[in-house]
């Protein structure tokens, strides 16, 4: 039986979690001068980096070495040669790629790689170059919102739900004898967060958080005291989630439609004349979609086990298409970019808002997905 609670704390640790910010809440950045920084700073947020996923390359990815205006930005969702010819020829200072044209190391730079070919020729010409990525995946309002958006309202949820950023912790839970026991062992911790209960017994029962890298240390001084070792349970704590971030979203539509219907609202929104379509089991044109999975780009991995009538991604291999069918969910491919792409229009009235008036935004013209339908 519980008598008592009381808190006990060193110096308390102030979580670095990171704060979701809404797409339209920032004002513009008045100023006669927008350099990169600034413009970076409205790029963080729209969609905050630490959103992006742990193996993407997201953020500013060639730096120019002279510091000067930013005065027109170019967004494109792949950077090819054909862009960045576009981007020479309107003398832009940014591109805004979404795909990230730098992905794994590089050692050295080399005309013989087509992508070492684009950060040389983004570097000679004074431009910089910026890719978000699985940020604009995650982010609220963001790019799987935009798409899953194309079939119309319905009750969104995030498939692989986002967490707070900041270090890593643990939570150490012991129980201590007496006072002067539980004194002495929290005279020995530094940067710890320490809740304690007394129980009817007269005993203390603790709860120490501290983070992950000093979990080790603080093991090894409560294994000096043989009533707390005996009782020493150590657990990570799940930083808490950032609601309505993450990637994939699932919607349950207010109103159920049919496979056909379904097709035609996702050639509309995505501006597509032809769409892949496999039927699930079962299905035929006239079944009833009511719910719906969605993830830009190659989709798979997050939409993998998910129990929904419809699945909308960019790409999924042969045999990923195969599991999908047989569970019962039909399955609509646009071919990876283009599942992408049409967001830029939206994110373009986005970051005009954010930006100086003298800064222009332009979609490329020539940014296309590489596979066409003859």
């Amino acid at each position: 039986m519980l008598l008592r609670c009381r808190e006990f704390s060193g110096r308390l640790l102030r979580p670095l979690l990171q704060k979701q910010r809404g797409l339209s809440s920032h004002q513009p950045l008045l100023s006669a001068r927008m350099d990169l920084p600034a413009v970076l700073e409205v790029l963080e947020r729209l969609a905050p980096l630490s959103l992006a996923e742990s193996w993407d390359n997201v953020g500013l990815l060639v730096e120019p070495s002279k510091p000067r205006r930013v005065s027109s930005i170019l967004l494109t969702n792949d950077l090819t040669a054909a862009v960045m010819d576009e981007a020479e020829a309107l003398r832009c200072d940014l591109i805004v790629s979404y795909h990230p044209p730098l992905f794994r190391p590089i050692k050295r730079l080399l005309q013989e790689d087509w992508k070492q070919r684009l950060v040389l020729r983004a570097v000679e010409a004074g431009i910089a170059v910026f890719s978000p990525h699985t940020a604009w995946d995650s982010v609220q309002d963001g790019l799987n919102d935009w798409l899953v958006g194309g079939m119309g309202g319905g009750s969104v949820s995030v498939l692989r739900q986002a967490h707070c950023s900041g270090p890593q912790k643990h939570r150490l839970e012991f129980s201590c004898k007496t006072e002067a026991e539980l004194q002495r062992l929290l005279q020995q911790f530094g940067l710890v967060q320490c809740s304690v209960v007394r129980t009817e017994g007269g005993g203390q029962q603790v709860v120490l958080t501290c983070p992950s890298s000093g979990v080790t240390a603080a093991a090894q001084i409560l294994l000096t005291d043989p009533h707390a070792s005996r009782s020493l349970n150590i657990t990570q704590v799940q930083p808490p989630p950032l609601l309505g971030c993450g990637q994939g979203r699932l919607s349950v539509l207010d109103q159920p439609v049919s496979v056909s219907t379904a097709v035609q609202r996702m050639k509309t929104h995505l501006g597509l004349s032809h769409l892949r379509l496999a039927l699930g089991d079962q299905h035929t044109l006239d079944s009833p979609v009511k719910t719906v999975a969605v993830c830009a780009g190659s989709g798979a991995s997050v939409l993998q086990g998910v129990k929904a009538d419809l699945f909308i991604t960019g790409e999924m291999s042969h045999h990923e298409v195969l599991d999908a069918v047989s569970a019962g969910t039909s399955v609509i491919l646009s071919e990876h970019s283009n599942s992408e792409r049409g967001f830029l229009t939206v994110f373009r009235q986005r970051l005009i808002a954010g930006l100086d008036e003298t800064v222009s935004v332009e979609i490329s013209r020539r940014d296309r997905d590489p596979l066409q339908v003859l």
